[in-house]
C-alpha cells in the first residue's frame, strides 16, 4: 500500500498551453510587392485555348489534304486526275497575276493568315480580369460580370439609391444609379466612396475605375 501511494504521489498533471484562436474573418493577406509579382510570373491576361479557331483550321486542312492525297494516290494507281484538280491547275497556269479572282483569292488568304497570326500572339479572354498573386503557384481571375455584380450590390447599399446598372470593362466600370431621394451630389459621393472601397477589396491587378452617374427616376406615363 505504501509503494502504491508513493507512486501515485509522484504523478503530476502537466499544464496545457492553449493558443488563443484568431478571430474569424479578420486576417487579410498583405498585398504583394512588385518584386513578388515579377517573381510569380507576371500579371497579364489569361491565355485562351482558341479551341474553335484551331478546330476549324484543322478540319479545313484535313479535308484539303485528304482530297489532294486521294487524287495523287489515284493518279499513281493509273487513274486519271479528278476534274477539279485539272481545272485548278489550268486556271493557275492561264490566269494572269492581275486577274480579279487571283487578287481576291490572295486577299482572302492574306486576311485569314493575318487573323491566325493575331490569334497566335494575343492572349484573349478579355472578359477575365487577373487578380494579384500572393503565391507563385496560384493564379486567379474574376469575370467582368462578377465584378459588375459586386459593384452593383455595394452601390445598392447606399441610402437613396433605387436601382443601379453596372457595365465593367478592362479599365473602367460605368455605373448608372437612380436615386429617388436625397441630393444627387450626396448620393454620387457616397456611391463613389463605396465603390472605391469595393474595387480595392477585389484584389485586381488593374482595378477598373468606377465612373458614376446618378439621375432621378423618369416620370411614368
Amino acid at each position: 500500500m505504501s509503494e502504491s501511494q508513493g507512486t501515485e504521489g509522484t504523478t503530476q498533471r502537466l499544464p496545457v498551453i492553449e493558443r488563443a484562436a484568431d478571430p474569424v474573418g479578420e486576417y487579410e493577406p498583405p498585398p504583394p510587392t512588385e518584386e513578388k509579382e515579377a517573381e510569380a510570373g507576371g500579371t497579364g491576361r489569361f491565355w485562351s485555348a482558341r479551341r474553335v479557331p484551331a478546330g476549324i483550321v484543322a478540319l479545313v486542312l484535313l479535308v484539303v489534304a485528304g482530297a489532294f492525297l486521294y487524287d495523287v494516290a489515284a493518279v499513281r494507281a493509273g487513274r486519271s486526275a479528278m476534274h477539279w484538280r485539272r481545272e485548278l491547275a489550268r486556271q493557275l497556269a492561264e490566269r494572269p497575276l492581275d486577274d480579279i479572282w487571283v487578287l481576291v483569292g490572295a486577299g482572302v488568304a492574306a486576311a485569314v493568315g493575318l487573323w491566325l497570326i493575331v490569334l497566335a500572339v494575343t492572349p484573349g479572354l478579355r472578359a477575365v480580369l487577373p487578380m494579384r498573386r500572393t503565391h507563385a503557384d496560384v493564379r486567379a481571375g474574376l469575370h467582368r460580370k462578377a465584378v459588375a455584380t459586386v459593384l452593383r450590390d455595394r452601390a445598392m447599399e447606399v441610402s437613396g439609391v433605387q436601382s443601379v446598372r453596372v457595365r465593367t470593362r478592362r479599365r473602367k466600370s460605368d455605373v448608372r444609379a437612380v436615386a429617388h431621394f436625397r441630393e444627387l451630389d450626396e448620393v454620387r459621393a457616397d456611391v463613389e466612396a463605396v465603390l472605391a472601397e469595393a474595387v480595392r477589396g477585389l484584389g485586381l491587378v488593374r482595378p477598373p475605375a468606377p465612373a458614376v452617374r446618378v439621375a432621378r427616376p423618369g416620370r411614368k406615363g
